[in-house]
């Protein structure tokens, strides 16, 4: 199988020795090279990565890259199998190698991270919490103009409690060719609609969190055999202090 599986970075970092694995420089247009593969050539948008963070490596791939399967991977996260412990030599043992991803392949068209749940919040109200509930919303009105056949997906999404984040997957070229001709019209549009002057660093990565909400959107609206795996994460995540700003922001803090 042709498969490529992008690791988007922004930085100089371990990388599996894998061939199935392509480490790609995001916001390349913007800082030093690092030795991996650009996401400024050909047709891009890499010197918008502050608002697209990971979205470049995938617009660069989709109108530049040919293979058969493709995927998205992070420099610090790697499909893998289940490994509880905090030793980074162990975690490089558990990652993925190209046969693991033929085995899953042959059964599913599309492999994913297991969900996230929110357990007390949707996923609506997550972001309304996090993020700005403004954005989100004329997203919601993009949606019924542009592709209305997507509203019902759209509500179900945002009314469940659990999510694929990070913007990992694995599929089909031709699929996920697919997604990003719907995908990107849809930021596109939500760009032009946006004043972003007033948005900090974090804020200002937009359609980086809302492609998170909108790739569980299209997936709901498609009819996938779906596989969902662990995620590896190479750096150990402290889930307090995750939970506790999940918390604040929910009862402390939330945005307009």
């Amino acid at each position: 199988m042709d498969i490529k599986i992008l690791v988007a970075a922004h930085k100089k970092y371990w990388m599996p020795k894998d061939s199935v694995y392509v480490p790609v420089q995001v916001g390349a247009a913007l800082h030093p090279a690092l030795g991996y593969v650009p996401d400024n050539t050909g047709d891009n948008i890499s010197a918008q990565n502050p608002n697209y963070c990971e979205l470049t490596a995938l617009y660069w791939a989709w109108k530049n890259l040919d293979c058969q399967y493709i995927g998205l991977c992070h420099y610090r996260r790697y499909f893998g199998r289940r490994v509880h412990a905090k030793d980074i030599e162990k975690k490089k043992g558990v990652i993925f190698q190209r046969e693991d991803y033929e085995k899953l392949l042959q059964k599913y068209d599309v492999i994913l991270p297991v969900k996230r749940n929110y357990y007390i919040e949707t996923v609506r109200s997550q972001y309304e919490h996090a993020h700005y509930k403004k954005d989100l919303d004329e997203v919601e009105r993009i949606i019924s103009e542009k592709y209305p056949g997507y509203s019902d997906a759209f509500t179900r999404v945002m009314n469940r409690r659990k999510l694929h984040i990070l913007n990992m997957f694995v599929m089909k070229k031709s699929l996920f060719d697919e997604y990003c001709t719907w995908l990107f019209d849809i930021l596109f549009e939500l760009e032009m609609r946006t004043d972003l002057s007033n948005y900090d660093t974090y804020e200002a990565r937009i359609f980086g969190f809302i492609s998170e909400r909108l790739f569980n959107v299209w997936l709901k609206k498609q009819n996938l055999e779906k596989c969902e795996v662990p995620v590896v994460f190479m750096e150990n995540v402290d889930w307090f202090m995750k939970i506790r700003e999940f918390l604040e922001r929910k009862f402390l803090g939330k945005k307009l």
